[in-house]
């Protein structure tokens, strides 16, 4: 019976591929997907990636509809740079809790407080505080993109945790936003002991968002891309992943050979699990939801992105 359920699903799996094959040819589709999305979703991606790498795609893309499988504030990011193409993303309800933790009046009273700094945004933020940012950051670049600016004093938002890591490379003085990533906060110090007592030879690949204590026990800190690039590269044949489980599917592509232990069983973002392939078609045939920012906003955060986009890591 299961055996029978399970071959049902791989059927229509297989339906729904061949149909968003056919949909992004009849509409000049392309398909950018968050490593953190279900290995379904991966699989159909014309560019997988991180929030640096997706945003540098659909800056450079020369398909008419971008159809973004991520949360909301990455198609945003998307349709600001592209405000000429069609931006869709298959479940408007994909939102992201630290972005909505920093709030536009905030951010202006900080400023007012702060007058001479510059302010420094993590890209999982809303267009809105995008436009009120003098330059955005992921946690790929965020350390290049500090070294940039010539301020001293800067208003990091809206994550804490990544605020606090990338504090420890610079002199700069840092006002940090009370914010973090609900998904990477909720791993401890005890949940990477448990492991590290369990397998004693692996290493511990860490994502800034974590908790600093967390992060203090990082054999590597970096983000998505970094740690897939760090466990390919490495001699190393075991680690413990500090880092949301969608990236576990990417990691076992392309180092078969190695184990990988992910540090907690919560360490699972429900906003990005909410597409699929059927949403993926659905969005495709009515060309809804789309992303829509208005064009004074997008303007001044398109300023923020773009700056980003030209600060080149080291």
């Amino acid at each position: 019976m299961e055996s029978m359920a399970i071959q049902k699903k791989e059927q229509r799996n297989k339906e729904l591929r061949e149909r968003i094959l056919q949909l992004k040819k009849e509409k000049n589709a392309i398909i950018l997907a968050h490593y953190y999305q279900r290995p379904e979703i991966q699989e159909i991606a014309d560019f997988l990636g991180d929030s640096f790498g997706l945003a540098q795609k659909a800056k450079t893309t020369d398909a008419d509809v971008i159809v973004f499988c991520g949360v909301h504030f990455m198609g945003e990011s998307a349709k600001i740079l592209n405000m000429e193409k069609t931006v869709l993303i298959p479940d408007e309800r994909a939102g992201c809790p630290m972005a909505d933790m920093v709030n536009v009046d905030g951010l202006k009273k900080l400023k007012k407080e702060y007058p001479n700094a510059t302010v420094v945004a993590y890209i999982n933020t809303s267009a809105d505080v995008k436009a009120e940012t003098d330059i955005c950051c992921t946690s790929s670049n965020a350390r290049y993109v500090i070294e940039s600016v010539d301020q001293k004093e800067i208003i990091w938002v809206p994550d804490k945790n990544l605020g606090n890591w990338v504090s420890q490379f610079t002199d700069k003085k840092f006002i940090i936003w009370e914010g973090y990533c609900n998904t990477h906060d909720q791993l401890t110090v005890e949940d990477v002991q448990r492991l590290k007592a369990e397998h004693p030879e692996a290493e511990f690949v860490v994502h800034p968002e974590c908790r600093p204590e967390v992060v203090a026990l990082g054999d590597y800190v970096g983000s998505t891309t970094g740690i897939i690039k760090y466990c390919r590269e490495s001699n190393k044949k075991q680690f413990i992943v500090g880092t949301e489980e969608g990236v576990g599917y990417q990691l076992r592509k392309e180092s078969p050979d190695k184990e990988f232990y992910f540090a907690s069983k919560y360490l699972v973002c429900p906003n990005m699990k909410v597409n699929n392939l059927k949403k993926v078609v659905d969005c495709l045939e009515t060309m809804q939801p789309q992303i829509y920012v208005p064009e004074e906003v997008a303007d001044k955060a398109r300023a923020s992105l773009e700056r980003m986009l030209l600060v080149e890591a080291k």
